[in-house]
């Protein structure tokens, strides 16, 4: 009854059912398993884990809400980076640097991942193992499966977890995690587990919830098969000069270190950066008056685990601080805290100005940064990108947001 009535719960934020009563709801999620319990078995999965499996999952009205959900507001670089990039947190990677020392070193000279960014990445994912998700995988997956809007990839991610299950020995109530069903200390998806995962304590089963050094192991193997360059660094701080073209900054300006150099961009404390001819762009997150960055190869291979710039440069500060780095030169700015509809009222702003940004949706996507930048520029000032309260202001856009929070 109680699982009846969790769905119907759902009914009003969700588009899993429509609005039917209990009984036709459940027997619609039902049906629902049915259909995945049968494919699972056509794609090989054993019948005794079907079984075992499929008794398990029910429906979870809080995954679909999570999945709808938006955040009310606008996450700025300070705010994202301060809660990241802590004291503990660096203290404790250093801590576990020393205690896996023997393990990170063999998987740096086999995989080419220095020991600092391994522990980098387990510190972003899982606070170093304090917090892997409590939300029952199986049964997180199959809500999302049988959802209309991603239910293709989330079948696929099912499948592929319950063939996890199979060939590694696990049980249905250990496999928790996100409510997207990422697991473990490193919150692999079930299609990474499956095709990266490695055995680093080599006791003949791979398991991300209990093994540290399976996680560790599996870590680096599949930063390497994204594509992670041996002996170089994710980027560096640097400082730029007070006439920068912000037009110059962002991926598509990429070009080497040393056109950097030429263009008077130097190490934060101002000296010359390396002698180098590798390609790399400058990210400025948090506007003119922030900090900026020169992003190189590995930077792009972080952001192929989580696509977000926010993300690359906390895994590569984190990394670099754990290492022995001092922190960022530049310190952070204080930024207001937009809402959304603030964002996509200066979208509408931008639009009927000329500076056309797109449909108006409240998020800080290329479009709209290019779209303020020439907005800046038309306006005398800084083309950064960047909505700031000067161009809230120039705009007239009334905050909904506590501007000063």
């Amino acid at each position: 009854m109680k699982r009846v009535l969790a769905i119907v719960s759902a009914l009003a934020t969700t588009t899993l059912f429509s609005p039917l009563s209990a009984a036709q709801a459940e027997s619609e999620f039902e049906q629902c398993k049915t259909r995945l319990s049968a494919q699972a078995k056509d794609e090989g999965v054993s019948g005794k884990v079907i079984d075992d499996a499929f008794a398990s999952i029910a429906f979870q009205p809080r995954v679909i809400e999570l999945d709808r959900s938006q955040p009310e507001f606008v996450t700025t670089f300070p705010s994202y980076y301060s809660k990241r990039v802590t004291d503990w947190r660096v203290s404790k990677g250093r801590e576990l640097v020393s205690e896996h020392r023997d393990l990170l070193n063999e998987l740096e000279k086999e995989y080419g991942i220095p020991p600092h960014y391994l522990v980098a990445f387990w510190g972003l994912e899982t606070n170093y193992g304090g917090y892997k998700g409590k939300m029952p995988v199986l049964s997180s997956l199959a809500t999302l499966a049988c959802d209309k809007r991603r239910s293709s990839y989330f079948t696929q991610e099912l499948m592929t977890a319950l063939k996890l299950m199979e060939r590694e020995s696990l049980s249905a109530d250990a496999m928790v995690g996100s409510w997207a069903g990422a697991m473990g200390h490193t919150q692999f998806m079930p299609s990474a587990y499956f095709k990266y995962a490695t055995d680093g304590d080599d006791n003949g089963q791979v398991n991300l919830w209990d093994s540290e050094a399976d996680a560790l192991t599996s870590a680096a193997n599949f930063l390497a098969n994204l594509g992670w360059e041996p002996g170089f660094r994710w980027g560096r701080e640097v400082k730029l000069p007070d006439t920068f073209d912000y037009r110059l900054s962002g991926y598509k300006q990429r070009r080497p270190v040393n056109e950097w150099a030429d263009q008077n961009v130097t190490l934060p404390g101002g000296g010359t950066l390396p002698d180098s001819d590798i390609d790399a762009y400058i990210v400025v997150p948090a506007g003119h008056e922030g900090p900026a960055f020169l992003a190189y190869q590995n930077f792009r291979v972080i952001m192929r685990w989580n696509n977000s710039e926010f993300y690359a440069i906390a895994v590569g500060e984190l990394a670099s601080q754990i290492s022995g780095g001092k922190g960022l030169m530049q310190s952070l700015p204080e930024l207001p805290a937009y809402s959304r509809d603030d964002i996509m009222q200066m979208q509408k702003k931008l639009n009927q100005k000329g500076f056309d940004v797109g449909k108006p949706d409240g998020i800080l996507g290329p479009a709209t940064r290019s779209g303020i930048r020439e907005y800046q520029l038309a306006n005398s000032l800084i083309g950064d990108g960047f909505p700031s309260l000067e161009v809230m202001k120039s705009l007239g856009v009334e905050l909904q947001a506590d501007a000063n929070s």
